[in-house]
């Protein structure tokens, strides 16, 4: 249980130095999260939690209990001190709420998405009003807030959208391309 307490300030100090230090978006070896000042933001099929969704050919967004976090993403309670993604494809988590309007502004962009990166990216929805915990263990304190996680390395975090829904779309294919469709040798 500490270690779970640990994980949890640690990444909320990392969360909150990396708020009021934009230079902060590297990632550090004490942290598998990275926070970044691009702006990004999203609906979603609710997940059935004995399906391999990895492997899955996901068109559509697809909601995530934490239980489905914990089996699809990382599993946070048996590696607290270090981030391994469990996925078979790179995945754009959107921590979303159904009250807030940016996210529903974003959610037929990210369905679209889906469509668009079938086979090559999953995407995923956490709602926060559900999943608290998930939220706290990310840092969540504003909503839309996105978590791209690539097949090697630690993730990225941003949170926002754009001025238009066409900049906004933009924006989300630049940081999928740029964070997790990568093949940097």
């Amino acid at each position: 249980m500490n270690s779970r307490i640990y994980l949890l300030l640690t990444m909320m100090f990392v969360w909150l130095i990396s708020c009021n230090n934009p230079s902060a978006q590297e990632n550090t070896s004490d942290s598998y999260i990275a926070r970044s000042d691009r702006q990004t933001v999203s609906k979603a099929e609710p997940v059935n939690t004995n399906k391999d969704l990895n492997t899955k050919l996901n068109t559509k967004p697809v909601k995530l209990t934490k239980q489905d976090f914990l089996d699809l993403v990382m599993d946070y309670e048996r590696n607290p001190e270090k981030w391994i993604y469990k996925g078979e494809l790179p995945c754009l988590i959107d921590f979303y709420a159904d009250w807030c309007a940016p996210c529903r502004i974003t959610a037929p962009i990210l369905e679209e998405l889906a469509e668009e990166y079938a086979g090559k990216i999953n995407i995923y929805k956490v709602d926060i009003q559900r999943e608290k915990e998930l939220a706290q263990v990310f840092g969540i304190t504003g909503i839309p807030a996105f978590l791209y996680c690539p097949l090697e390395g630690n993730p990225s975090i941003t949170s926002g959208i754009a001025r238009t829904v066409e900049e906004t779309k933009q924006l989300f294919k630049n940081q999928i391309e740029s964070i997790l469709l990568t093949t940097d040798i």
